[in-house]
């Protein structure tokens, strides 16, 4: 009798400790992150694309971009995010095929990183396979000629690491004084929430659009070419006046082959008509993004205007809007492929790439 007291005290004091312990708890309270929308891009396209359950926060932004910087994600711990997505190339890279921790090659480019919360389609990579963000920053992590590691093992080493169940608690409260939240889920959210804040809008043709700069007299017509049938590429990329992104974030066949080593969206979708397709990427930042194309074929941005004035390929699913298909391109001449050129070399934001905000410091 006198022990089973003991032990009904000591199991009651322990209860109380614990309730007390809960009571006492107060979970970290997370700080709104204000996306900075810059005027011409809210006033020509629809509202940032940011989920309900993973809104922007400064804790969670935070998180994110040590996370994207941080090769504790790879299996052999070399690897990051920004090891394929450098921010001098645009967070792109620089090299048709990235090599994974295992020395092994990928058969696509890298695609810039810049602008990405405003991809109404809300889908990603080359293929489109990847709906959202979150769900995008999943597949590197496994995937076998990248970081070649398994969730499990990458969230292990996270819990391993010292400041990171803080910095989790911080952006991701728990609600009681358990022991860990740290998840593939919350790391993926993380670093959605950081790739959403970058922001490319401050190029030389931004400053025109602002009436802080004039064009030259070559990037006037290089503009103008741009916008109608001697360039032909608004079909795809908007119109400037009306597409500050530089894409319609589609899928087309651009004319590159009229055999498809590689199917595109046809092995998403299954369907034969998606042979070829690639997402239209933004021609934002092409000083920074060689080589060009899914496969990084072109390595200057010469190659690409030529491959459009002259070198078109036809093929069964050919876009609709390659209007010149059947003359192998627009035909333009050398003046209107330097004025093209030097119009979009005015979308060269040299802030993006040396913005604190984005750096790893």
């Amino acid at each position: 009798m006198k022990y089973k007291t003991l032990f009904i005290i000591a199991l009651l004091v322990l209860t109380s400790c614990n309730k007390s312990e809960e009571e006492s708890y107060i979970p970290y309270q997370t700080t709104a992150y204000d996306l900075s929308i810059p005027a011409h891009f809210a006033n020509k396209l629809p509202n940032p694309v940011i989920p309900n359950n993973n809104p922007l926060t400064i804790e969670g932004i935070a998180l994110g971009k040590k996370l994207f910087y941080d090769p504790i994600l790879s299996a052999d711990g070399t690897q990051s995010c920004a090891t394929c997505h450098k921010i001098a190339n645009g967070f792109s890279d620089n090299t048709a095929f990235s090599l994974g921790v295992d020395g092994l090659a990928g058969d696509r480019n890298a695609m810039p990183l810049f602008n990405l919360a405003w991809n109404v389609s809300d889908k990603f990579f080359w293929d489109g396979r990847s709906l959202g963000l979150e769900t995008q920053a999943e597949e590197p992590v496994t995937n076998p000629i990248e970081m070649h590691n398994t969730w499990q093992v990458a969230v292990e080493s996270i819990m391993s690491s010292a400041n990171y169940q803080e910095l989790f608690n911080k952006a991701f409260p728990l609600q009681t004084n358990a022991d860990t939240n740290i998840t593939k889920e919350l790391v993926t959210k993380a670093i959605a929430q950081f790739e959403r804040t970058l922001i490319s809008a401050n190029s030389k043709y931004d400053k025109y659009i602002k009436n802080e700069v004039e064009l030259t007299a070559d990037e006037l017509e290089g503009k103008a070419i741009f916008n109608d049938e001697r360039g032909d590429c608004f079909h795809c990329h908007g119109t400037d006046d009306n597409n500050p992104l530089f894409t319609d974030n589609s899928f087309r066949n651009n004319g590159l082959d009229n055999v498809f080593a590689d199917l595109g969206l046809e092995t998403v979708t299954g369907n034969p008509q998606d042979k070829g397709k690639f997402k239209v990427p933004s021609l934002r930042n092409l000083a920074f993004t060689a080589p060009y194309m899914h496969d990084g074929r072109f390595a200057t941005l010469d190659d690409v205007i030529n491959h459009y004035s002259e070198n078109l390929v036809n093929s069964p699913t050919i876009d609709s809007q390659m209007l010149f298909i059947a003359d192998g391109g627009t035909q333009m001449t050398p003046t209107e492929k330097m004025q093209l050129k030097a119009f979009l070399l005015t979308l060269t934001d040299d802030d993006f790439i040396v913005n604190p905000n984005f750096t790893n410091n």
